[in-house]
Order: C-alpha cells, then sequence, then structure tokens
C-alpha cells in the first residue's frame, strides 16, 4: 500500500464512541454538569452510522428511569420519541400445537413492564442527539472510529477511518485520510461486542478478574398491522417452542404507535447445534396458532438483527483504563431476564459523565478515573444487574424448562429476603466453543418461507436499507481461510451462512473448487460472526463511513 499523507488532528476535551443511548447521555450530562459549574467543555461523538439512530436496533420495551433522570421534563416535550405506555402484560409459554399463559402473580415484580414505554429505540437516539446538539455537542455520523491512539499506553482518542480504499488496499480516485480526534479522556460507547471496546478489553486486560462475556443475538421485525388486531400498550413474551429445552431463547410482541407491532426472537448464543438458524427459528416461531393471527392482512415493513449482551453482573468487565472508560453496552449493562439495557445505558453514561468532570475540573488528563468503576457497582445499575445475575446461567445450565424455573425462583427470593441460594454463578463455555460437531446432531430441517408470514434472508435485508461501497477493503476478516475449510465447515458443516441473519456467508462449490464466499454488501453489523465462529477467526471491523443498516423506527 502506498504510503498515506499524515491525518489531520483535533482536540477535545471529551470523545465519544457511539451515538446511542448511552454515548449521548454521557454527552449530555457532561454537558448539563458543566453548565452548572459555569465550565465550558468540548466534546464529540463520533457515530459510524449514516445519522444517529441508523443503526440502533431494539424490540423495545424501554423503562424510562434513565430519561427522567437524565431530562426530566421529556413527557412534557411535544417531540419526546415515547407515546404508548404499557397497560398489558402477558407472558406463554408454547408447544408445537398450543401453549399456556402463564399467570401474571407468578411473575416476580422487577419483570412488571407496567409505567414502561413501547418504542423506537432508534427514535430516542435520534432525540438525545439534538438535545446534545442544543447543548453545544458536536456529533459526526458517517465517521467510524478504527483506531484508538495510545501513547505512553494512555488512549489519547480515536482516528476515524480512511474513505476511498479500494478492495486493493489502495487509495482511489475518491480517498479522504481519517481524522485524528485527540481527547483527555475516550469514552467507549459501541454497542455489543464493539470493535475498538474488544482491543480495549484485550489490551487492558480488562475481563481479567470477571467471567466471560455471553452473548443472544435478537431478530426484529416491524409490521402495519390491521386495527382490529391492534392492541396498544400489550407487550407479549413467550419462550419454548420452536427452540428445544437446550436452547435459550424466546420472543417478544409489542404494540404501539399507529397499528405498529414490533415482533422478535432471541436465540442465546450458546447453543450447540451447528445446524440451527436463529432467522429460521423466529420465521417458525410467527407461525404459532397463539402467535399468526395478528399478522392477518398485515405488511412487514422492517427488518434487522443486533447481538445482545447477556453476560449480565459477573461478566461486566473493568470500566476504566488509562484514558478512557466503557458504558452502556459495551460494557454489557443488560438485565436479560427484563430483555431491558437502555435505561442502565443511559445512568452508565450519566455516572461516567460526573466522574469524568470531576476528573477534569481537577486538571487530569489521560489517567485512569478509578471512581467510575469503583461506583457503579452500588449504583442503581449495579443493584438492577445483581438481583438476575443467576438467571441465565440456571437456564444455560438446566434448560428452559427448569432454569426458568430456577431463576424465577432465585428472583423471589432476592424480592422478599435480599440473596440468593445459589451466591453468584459462573456461565460455563464461552459461546464460541458450545457448537458440536456435525457429526454428533440431528440437523434441523426448515420450512420453505411463504412470501406472505415467512421470509427468506435476502428480502429481509433489503428492508434494512443495508447498503455499503462495494470497492472497499472486506470488514468481516477472515484470519485463517484453510482453518475456516478444514474446521468450520470440514467439521461443524458451516454454520456461519445459518447462524448470519443476512446471508453473509456461503459455501459455494465442492471437493478442490469449494471456496467461502462473503457477501459483504449484506453486513447488518449485528456481530454474531465474530462472537460465534467456533474458531475466533472471523474479526468484524467497522467498514466504511456510513455503510451498514438504515433503520426507520426500529
Amino acid at each position: 500500500m502506498a504510503e498515506l499523507p499524515a491525518r489531520e488532528s483535533m482536540e477535545f476535551d471529551v470523545v465519544i464512541v457511539g451515538g446511542g443511548p448511552a454515548g449521548l447521555a454521557t454527552a449530555i450530562r457532561l454537558k448539563q454538569v458543566a453548565a452548572q459549574s459555569g465550565a465550558d467543555l468540548s466534546i464529540v461523538v463520533v457515530e459510524k452510522g449514516s445519522e444517529v439512530g441508523a443503526h440502533i436496533l431494539s424490540g423495545a420495551v424501554i423503562d424510562p428511569i434513565g430519561l427522567d433522570a437524565l431530562l426530566p421534563d421529556w413527557r412534557e416535550d411535544p417531540e419526546r420519541p415515547l407515546h404508548t405506555q404499557v397497560n398489558k402484560d402477558e407472558f406463554l409459554y408454547l408447544g408445537p400445537a398450543g401453549g399456556m399463559r402463564v399467570p401474571n402473580l407468578f411473575m416476580p415484580k422487577l419483570m412488571n413492564n407496567h409505567g414502561n414505554f413501547i418504542g423506537s429505540l432508534g427514535n430516542v437516539a435520534r432525540y438525545l442527539g439534538r438535545k446534545a446538539e442544543e447543548l453545544g455537542v458536536e456529533i459526526y455520523p458517517g465517521f467510524p472510529a478504527a483506531e484508538v491512539l495510545i501513547e505512553n499506553d494512555k488512549v489519547a482518542g480515536i482516528a476515524t477511518g480512511d474513505m476511498g480504499i479500494g478492495k486493493n488496499g489502495e487509495p482511489n480516485a475518491n480517498f479522504t485520510r481519517g481524522m485524528e480526534l485527540r481527547a483527555k479522556y475516550t469514552i467507549f460507547a459501541e454497542g455489543a461486542r464493539g470493535s475498538l471496546t474488544k482491543r480495549m478489553v484485550d489490551h487492558y486486560a480488562l475481563n481479567r478478574h470477571s467471567d466471560h462475556q455471553k452473548y443472544g443475538i435478537g431478530i426484529k421485525e416491524l409490521w402495519q398491522v390491521k386495527p382490529e388486531n391492534h392492541r396498544p400498550g400489550l407487550v407479549r413474551h413467550s419462550m419454548g417452542w420452536p427452540l428445544p429445552n437446550d436452547t435459550g431463547g424466546g420472543s417478544w410482541l409489542y404494540h404501539f404507535d399507529d397499528n405498529l407491532v414490533s415482533v422478535g426472537f432471541v436465540v442465546h448464543l450458546n447453543y450447540k447445534n451447528p445446524t440451527l438458524s436463529p432467522f429460521d427459528e423466529f420465521q417458525r416461531f410467527k407461525t404459532h396458532p397463539m402467535i399468526r393471527d395478528v399478522f392477518e392482512g398485515a405488511k412487514r415493513i422492517g427488518y434487522g438483527a443486533r447481538a445482545i449482551m447477556e453476560g449480565g453482573y459477573q461478566s461486566v468487565p473493568r470500566l476504566t483504563f488509562p484514558g478512557g472508560c466503557l458504558v452502556g453496552d459495551a460494557a454489557g449493562f443488560v438485565n436479560v431476564p427484563r430483555i431491558k439495557g437502555s435505561h442502565n445505558a443511559i445512568l452508565s453514561g450519566m455516572l461516567c459523565a460526573e466522574h469524568i468532570f470531576a476528573a477534569l475540573q481537577a486538571g487530569r488528563a489521560n489517567d485512569e478515573v478509578s471512581a467510575y468503576e469503583e461506583a457503579w457497582r452500588s449504583s442503581a445499575i449495579g443493584a438492577d444487574l445483581y438481583r438476575v445475575r443467576n438467571v441465565k446461567p440456571l437456564w444455560s445450565k438446566f434448560g428452559t424448562a427448569i432454569g426458568v424455573g430456577l431463576g424465577g425462583l432465585d428472583m423471589w427470593l432476592h424480592q422478599i429476603a435480599g440473596f440468593s441460594l445459589f451466591g453468584t454463578l459462573k456461565h460455563g463455555k464461552a459461546d464460541y466453543e458450545t457448537l458440536k460437531p456435525l457429526s454428533e446432531v440431528k440437523p434441523i430441517a426448515y420450512p420453505r418461507p411463504d412470501g406472505v408470514l415467512t421470509f427468506d434472508k435476502l428480502s429481509s435485508v433489503f428492508l434494512s436499507n443495508t447498503n455499503h461501497e462495494e470497492d472497499q477493503p472486506p470488514h468481516l476478516q477472515v484470519r485463517d481461510m484453510g482453518l475456516q475449510v478444514r474446521s468450520e465447515h470440514d467439521v461443524f458443516g458451516g454454520p456461519s451462512r445459518l447462524y448470519c441473519p443476512a446471508g453473509v456467508y456461503e459455501w459455494v462449490g465442492e471437493g478442490a473448487d469449494l471456496r467461502y464466499q462473503i457477501n459483504a454488501q449484506n453486513c447488518v453489523h449485528c456481530k454474531t460472526c465474530d462472537i460465534k465462529d467456533p474458531n475466533q477467526n472471523i474479526n468484524w471491523v467497522t467498514p466504511e463511513g456510513g455503510g451498514g443498516p438504515n433503520y426507520v423506527n426500529m
């Protein structure tokens, strides 16, 4: 590759990587506390999506405690992003042909969604982005943070990716060098399995005292349903069919706004059968007799997928290191049984901002703000995660039927007596270690989609508005193609073609003509390949700026 010109640089007090709820809450709170003290801070948020909210995907039932703390008047704002409050909770356990509703009185209090809101988390991010800009925060959408600047083992900022690099690695006619955005402190708010967060965890060994992280993949569709099938404020969750007992996961179905229904499916990524396809399990789920009637005469208008952090309390890495911090889903602040993390994302951004501001006021820079690390476990975030810390390990160890019951018992004990019979359980294997060889499993056969209720991956990706510049270096990097053939294909039967919800990976040909085809332009940035590949042989990095999905109302 030809020698590149030096990058230009800009100086800020704080650089924030990621324009989701956590990153924007950090920026807003920094500006709020600075204004209260008569100080002025320069803050920039870089966001890899084409606009704020373009890459944000969640169910989403949102606990408003984070928004209430950050922007107390948001409910009176005519531009508020959330309008539909939950008025009915239903929890179903499904079998192949029927199911049963679990009475609400059996559910722990923390599982009650009354008072929460149903809506689009992407629109919440857009709202927070506007509020941040009103306070003077600079936001650069379409500029992925591609490199961490580390000097004397301290984070000194980030560099955005170069634009106009061809597939051959050489600059083309549209070449533009990336910028160095230097800061006294850099906040990583990339969400689940962020490419730079992953490097920080490895470089500073942030997880040396925590359990390994666990993940799920959440796949979502947005439907416009007939008015007679719309029940605004209804929240319905299920587990059981179509997943086998030893595979964790479940569904959501949320009615909100103008005849909209958010329907989705989560599969825990510690599943064992390499022929399982989370996408196709989701499609099967919609055909269940207790589910399908909602979609009669309806129109599917959106699709997307995203990895979810599921390790919880015991898997949260150290949040601080010289010059930087982790916030939100980058830290793993999702409450798994509640299927909620945005409230903790906002609260963590606020908590981090307050400690960063105190450090700046003391004249510090590029050191470790360890007070933030010391504060989170005794905060509302720590309390929220601590009381559900054993739900995921119990589910993984004992399966759905028994594990969920034990998890419910554990949550009841915390609610009534404030303790657990199990202490703090470990998670067992990392998700990439759990697949069995193809020879040891019964392959799963999935029905063909009907194009009305069930669909294929490519027509689904079309609805995500995904786009990537084709003439660019691959952002899905296979480290050793020989290993991919010998193991991923020959031993496990090529599970990447199944776990990817966007049709990115294909094995084409046979024998000497066998090749691994990567359709990177389809990638919806879910990060599942980076997590589930059994050899950790696939590395997800940021593509050229603005590439990826462009979600609307997701």
